[in-house]
């Protein structure tokens, strides 16, 4: 790999991990989204003509932020009431209070913002996510996503939306909301679609988040499922991939390498959730996960417990996702027949969606059609980036 190269590598890495704490800290104190992420971008731009010059810097997320910070003083010098926030910004380091991105999560999630865009929004500023990532969690193309950014940034300059964590009346108004970013940063995280296996530090933040929320609204039972959704994912996490990162099917993973003590943790906190006796989807997500996480052999797995809680998450948040992998529990509790015909029916809404084609390719293979099982593999192939799924793909038509 070239200097070039390297450094391109690197500063891809240190935007994808720190642009949305940066972007945080420098909307904390200019109270403007789209000069916030202008910041981001130049210094991004700066790096670009300079580290393969100069090399990489022994702290590259601090180079990124003293130069966006000192476009930002550049910028406050010619405003009339500079002296004030001057002395804020020069006060100001990477390791800004974490309530500041909480505070911004909630300025993007405001209700005068199309559900949508909020969403969007929110995993573009503050959790960093790219515009392609984005369209991936939503199933839609980039320039929509693109323009839902654009116009919620827009929205809230013009309206003068507060930089605030809301009242508590105003919470539950934008739980919704909330919850739904810190969710889909959990899938980004926990099985990216970018050109990487996953990211430890979207988990990461998606687990830090979910505790702030928690903290912030102890009584509220799809917080704490969220974040028992999260830890029971992470209990697992050591037993996903082989020395070599390649990806470890669920009836394939050592056992033995979960944290059983986080899973019993992680399921109290969901049991402790239960006790409201409000279900929600987060609730239902992480009992699904916590039948998985609970087995302590594949051959152990209480399918038909797993299928119920999926009709149960069907009934409050239908999607087809959550169908599909309904009909992955089928293959399971009642055999790959009645699968394959719950599957057939989602054709069309996830055609461009890579599991869809791998389960059916599953499910094909079950029922001794391996012509259509190799189709339906290179079908999911084409539609995935992520190096570990591709990994198995591969092997898959390999063995054809």
């Amino acid at each position: 790999m070239t200097g070039t190269e390297a450094s391109h590598a690197e500063l891809a890495r240190v935007v994808r991990e720190h642009a949305g704490r940066l972007a945080a800290s420098l909307v904390h104190l200019i109270g403007d989204f789209g000069a916030a992420e202008d910041l981001v971008q130049d210094a991004v731009l700066t790096a670009l003509r300079r580290w393969p010059v100069e090399g990489i810097p022994e702290r590259p997320d601090a180079w990124l932020f003293t130069v966006a910070r000192r476009r930002g003083l550049d910028a406050l010098r010619r405003e009339s009431n500079y002296r004030d926030k001057l002395a804020q910004l020069r006060r100001l380091t990477p390791q800004e209070p974490s309530a500041d991105r909480l505070r911004l999560v909630f300025t993007c999630c405001h209700p005068a913002l199309p559900r949508t865009a909020q969403i969007a929004l929110t995993l573009r500023v503050v959790c960093g996510l790219t515009t392609a990532q984005i369209a991936r969690a939503f199933l839609v193309p980039e320039s929509t996503v693109a323009q839902r950014i654009t116009r919620a940034k827009r929205k809230i300059t013009d309206a003068g939306i507060p930089y605030r964590i809301p009242a508590p009346e105003e919470l539950s108004a934008r739980l919704s909301e909330v919850l739904t970013v810190i969710y889909l940063l959990l899938n980004e995280g926990y099985l990216s679609t970018a050109e990487q296996a996953q990211s430890r530090d979207l988990v990461d933040d998606a687990e830090w988040l979910a505790s702030l929320l928690c903290q912030l609204m102890p009584t509220e039972p799809e917080a704490a499922g969220l974040l028992a959704l999260i830890r029971l994912h992470r209990a697992r996490a050591a037993g996903r991939f082989d020395s070599a990162g390649g990806l470890v099917l669920l009836a394939d993973q050592d056992r033995s390498l979960w944290d059983r003590k986080a899973i019993t943790d992680a399921t109290r906190l969901l049991a402790r959730a239960a006790a409201h006796r409000r279900p929600g989807p987060y609730q239902l997500q992480a009992a699904i996960v916590a039948c998985h996480a609970e087995a302590e052999r594949w051959e152990n797995t209480d399918w038909e417990q797993i299928v119920l809680l999926y009709d149960m998450l069907l009934h409050l948040a239908p999607s087809p996702v959550t169908r599909l992998h309904r009909a992955i529990a089928v293959r399971h509790a009642v055999g790959p027949h009645a699968a394959m015909a719950d599957l057939e029916a989602l054709a069309a809404p996830l055609d461009r969606h890579h599991l869809y084609h791998a389960a059916r390719a599953e499910l094909l293979r079950d029922l001794g059609r391996a012509d259509d099982a190799h189709a339906a593999d290179r079908r999911a192939l084409e539609l995935t980036d992520n190096p570990a799924e591709q990994a198995v793909l591969e092997r898959r038509l390999s063995w054809a």
